[in-house]
């Protein structure tokens, strides 16, 4: 159970962290054209990994 929680969460982790670093490389420009700010990106990570 523990192990299986664990290995979940990693897994989370890892697209959050994804998804952090592929929406940083992003400019300004091309950040609004997807509908999202600079400031949002951590919110969107966070949302992207929890599915």
């Amino acid at each position: 159970m523990f192990l299986s929680s664990l290995i979940r969460f990693l897994r989370r982790w890892r697209r959050y962290d994804a998804s952090i670093r592929e929406l940083s490389r992003l400019g300004d420009r091309e950040l609004a054209d997807i509908g999202i700010s600079r400031s949002d990106i951590y919110r969107v990570a966070w949302d992207n990994a929890q599915r």
